[in-house]
């Protein structure tokens, strides 16, 4: 089962929670994760499946996409709803005007302070493990890249639950104001962005403190939130015997690189880890390398003109397939 299965997270899971449901769910230990959410979270989480968890190289710099809610009002220790507040929390409204004037200052490459309560290293440990044990969390700014970043409108209504849905409303003028303590958004990012911490720095800058009270990725890399599952999906799916139908195809994945299809002979040569002539992609750099129509048995990279070699090698059905042939 070497495969990616694209899942709609709910919030309060972590990201390690729906991947211990997966495997538990498809009896398969080999699962892992494409981009970490947090707990308070939804939306679309990548897994890889199998041999394909070697794909994740692949993905560590994705760009993202993201919907949520900042509150304004007061801060929190986490940067967002679940964490406790930090002082009293004020009566603010803030203007459509003055928020999206902030915004714009937040876009482009800029100077990002990670929250605390993050998974960001000191020294080898996760700076969520000192915080929670109320420790100095020396965090340095980063450098991250905040490609869009629009304010939809203000409101003064907590959002409904939305772990099932799919985007933010395309009408929701009758929550919608000039004036408000809550700021809708939509930002596209790219890899390692803390839409908490631009939640907490807006309200430093604007004096009232703020927080992220809601977040969900509609997007990260090719995978969209509209081709997401719900665990209990996945689930059914299971036991009625019909979850690869879930899987996104093989052929839809890293969509950049091209794609060659393998005879029997350069499928065997791969495998061994000897090079093969692709005469076809004199061109590329990184190629994707099939066996079929479905099994994505390589990532390949050239070495000379036309030769490639496997960069990494995904065993699939077609191993077993040529072994049955040669013991014929």
């Amino acid at each position: 089962m070497n495969s990616v299965l694209l899942i709609n997270k709910p919030p309060s899971l972590t990201s390690h929670d729906v991947v211990n449901r997966v495997r538990r769910i498809l009896q398969q230990r080999s699962v892992g994760h494409l981009g970490t959410l947090d707990p308070l979270a939804t939306g679309v989480l990548p897994l890889v499946i199998g041999n394909l968890t070697r794909l994740a190289q692949f993905y560590t710099d994705s760009e993202k996409i993201y919907e949520g809610v900042i509150r304004f009002g007061f801060a929190t220790d986490t940067y967002d709803a679940d964490g406790e507040p930090i002082g009293a929390a004020l009566t603010v409204k803030v203007s459509l005007e003055e928020v999206r004037e902030l915004a714009a200052r937040f876009r482009g490459v800029i100077q990002q302070m990670p929250p605390p309560f993050s998974a960001k290293k000191i020294r080898g440990v996760p700076a969520y493990k000192l915080a929670r044990k109320h420790k100095e969390v020396p965090l340095t700014p980063v450098q991250v890249e905040i490609k869009e970043f629009e304010i939809l409108g203000l409101s003064d209504v907590a959002e409904e639950d939305v772990a099932d849905k799919k985007s933010l409303p395309a009408d929701s003028s009758e929550k919608i104001t000039q004036q408000g303590t809550r700021a809708r958004f939509r930002a596209r990012v790219a890899s390692g962005t803390y839409m908490r911490s631009v939640a907490h720095d807006m309200g430093q800058l604007l004096g009232c403190g703020a927080h992220l009270e809601s977040l969900r990725r509609t997007s990260v890399a090719e995978f969209d939130l509209r081709d997401a599952h719900r665990l209990e999906e996945v689930d059914a799916a299971a036991r009625e015997g019909r979850v690869e139908d879930l899987f996104v195809h093989p052929r839809s994945l890293l969509p950049h690189l091209p794609a060659v299809t393998a005879d029997e002979e350069s499928a065997a040569r791969i495998r061994a880890g000897r090079t093969v002539n692709l005469p076809e992609m004199s061109q590329a750099r990184l190629v994707k390398v099939f066996y079929g129509q479905r099994e994505l048995i390589a990532i390949a990279t050239r070495v000379a003109g036309t030769l490639f070699h496997a960069k990494i090698v995904l065993a699939g059905d077609f191993d077993k397939q040529l072994v049955d042939r040669q013991t014929r």
